[in-house]
């Protein structure tokens, strides 16, 4: 049985004290159909995973066959080795997932809600479960028992549901090394700084040693740059790949077609609406979203946003030393 199944009194619980919290705090934190979708794409993702361990049981068991290590799983530094391992290919995983059309499709409903609390959290894809599948068997290869590695996965899951809230501030010195509230709510802002940052699970060293890591500074701004607008639980597990589909098949040639699938989301050929790398560096040189993007409308709430600070070339600036 997935962990996942036994700790779903414990979501209800701490739903329920972080929707007190908010109401003392005067936070407009639920809302009761955001919730309601939230939910049943989580009941939704449950049952897909459930019906596919069997598969994963299968092709775990036989690559494991072909270890590269004999590694214990009584040893300590196994399961110490175990999650770092875990969270650097979650990390990969998460990454792909944002910056290829076709994971994206997989992972955005994640991401659908414009509201961000615990229930967030549970509003997973049903897709997911299929697309993780090329990434997680690397662990059976290298050595890692096929129990001990479902068990760190679903302990990676279950620690990032406490991410998925306002209720908690910063949290001091771990949040140089651990991924927070804080670090997690930048990754779900659309603010043009913040868009496919912190792609973490449990540690947000990797985000620092790859260059995706950004601090939260201003509120984020949550949901998509294209937000969906619907409660509806089809549409929102299925809604990019059906844009995807259409795309396709409006495409001129296969390499029009093949960029809709494999570019980053956003890519078009004729460059009337663009990827999230172009939003950023559009930001960092002060220019204004292009008004014909449906993925930066002119009327976004980001339109706004201060560009980064440009240095005065008449300050002294400091010089490295070294």
């Amino acid at each position: 049985m997935d962990l996942a199944v036994y700790a779903i009194p414990a979501f209800i619980f701490f739903m329920l004290v972080e929707g007190s919290v908010a109401a003392k705090r005067q936070l407009d934190a639920y809302e009761r159909r955001d919730t309601a979708a939230s939910l049943t794409m989580g009941i939704g993702n449950v049952i897909i995973g459930l019906a596919l361990k069997g598969v994963n049981v299968i092709l775990f068991t036989f690559v494991y066959r072909f270890r590269l290590l004999e590694l214990s799983s009584s040893s300590v530094w196994t399961w110490v080795g175990g999650f770092l391992v875990a969270d650097f290919i979650f990390y990969w995983w998460h990454r792909m997932h944002h910056e290829v059309r076709f994971f994206w499709a997989a992972h955005e409903p994640h991401h659908s809600s414009q509201r961000y609390n615990l229930s967030t959290a549970l509003r997973q894809s049903w897709l997911t479960p299929l697309s993780g599948l090329p990434f997680w068997w690397i662990m059976a290869l290298m050595g890692f028992e096929p129990a001990l590695t479902f068990t760190i996965i679903a302990i990676n899951t279950l620690y990032q549901f406490w991410l998925h809230t306002e209720t908690v501030d910063k949290v001091g010195p771990l949040e140089w090394f651990l991924n927070t509230p804080s670090h997690h709510r930048v990754h779900h802002g659309t603010n043009v700084q913040y868009l496919d940052r912190n792609h973490a699970g449990m540690f947000i060293i990797w985000d620092k040693l790859f260059g995706t890591f950004e601090p939260e500074v201003e509120p984020p701004i949550y949901g998509m740059t294209d937000n969906i607008d619907t409660y509806n639980p089809m549409r929102i597990a299925f809604q990019q790949f059906g844009a995807m589909i259409r795309e396709c098949l409006e495409a001129r040639n296969l390499g029009e077609a093949a960029g809709r699938i494999f570019a980053p989301p956003g890519w078009s050929p004729d460059g009337s609406t663009i990827t999230a790398v172009e939003m950023r560096r559009r930001w960092e040189a002060g220019l204004a979203p292009l008004p014909s993007d449906p993925h930066e409308p002119a009327s976004s709430p980001r339109a706004s946003a201060p560009p980064p600070p440009t240095p005065d070339p008449d300050r002294e600036q400091a010089v490295p030393i070294g």
